[in-house]
């Protein structure tokens, strides 16, 4: 199901975007697509990885920056797409939240992988085949007190991706999302740190609380999300899928 087909990965300088893109590769991906915006990153992440990689800077939020992303892959042939990248956004209640701080949020988190399908879609559709796995969040099913954008963010992408897989599955195209729970990290430990000085209590306190509420009482591990993105490549009828991996955090 992977074995010599071109994947691209979004956000793949670092932590979800990196391990996902080494396990496509470990799968035997003919070649991995690293994108993001910083090249130093993305040239790490190609050195962790033995197999073929390309690197390719591009601003998912930004129009012009993905019509120019792909223009430039004209000649590769991408039947793989894992729209990684996001931020976290602000840590804040709802009415301390600036406008411009909501609105970046959902540009990079759901306007990014709108950008990312509308142009890939079209030869996937041509050639009749395609898989799109879209990283969404547990913490978009279950309430997260200070996080209302990423929260909102991430149940859009839930949204976006059952509506466009009804789309697209006819097509013979796969589209589904990933939803991690908590993921160990430096994304985890800086919101963390925000968490304990909203609440005046110790790091260690937010961190406790938090796992409290997962059957595991543990965050899940980057490689586990990559395995995770290669085990839904091989399941050839998977579509319209939403993928909790969350060590229990949601139980449904």
């Amino acid at each position: 199901m992977i074995t010599g087909r071109k994947a691209l990965v979004t956000g793949a300088g670092n932590g979800l975007g990196r391990a996902i893109a080494r396990h496509l590769s470990a799968a035997g991906a003919g070649l991995v697509v690293l994108t993001g915006r910083r090249r130093d990153k993305l040239e790490e992440t190609a050195a962790s990885i033995p197999g073929p990689t390309r690197v390719e800077t591009v601003d998912t939020a930004d129009p012009d920056s993905v019509s120019e992303l792909v223009a430039r892959l004209r000649d590769e042939r991408i039947s793989i797409l894992v729209n990684n990248a996001g931020i976290a956004g602000p840590v804040a209640p709802l009415w301390e939240i600036e406008p411009h701080a909501w609105e970046e949020v959902f540009a990079v988190n759901v306007r990014g992988i709108y950008l990312m399908c509308r142009a890939f879609l079209p030869a996937m559709i041509e050639r009749g085949e395609g898989d799109i796995i879209n990283l969404a969040s547990v913490s978009g099913k279950r309430p997260l007190a200070r996080r209302t954008p990423y929260t909102a963010s991430k149940m859009a992408v839930i949204g976006l991706t059952t509506t466009l897989a009804h789309e697209v599955g006819p097509l013979g195209i796969n589209v589904n999302t990933l939803s991690p729970g908590p993921v160990d990290g430096p994304r985890m430990s800086r919101n963390f740190r925000l968490e304990a000085q909203s609440l005046g209590i110790t790091v260690e306190a937010a961190e406790d609380e938090f796992v409290s509420r997962s059957a595991l009482r543990r965050m899940v591990t980057e490689d586990e999300v990559g395995l995770a993105s290669v085990a839904m490549l091989q399941m050839p009828g998977l579509c319209g899928a939403d993928i909790d991996l969350s060590a229990g955090m949601i139980a449904r």
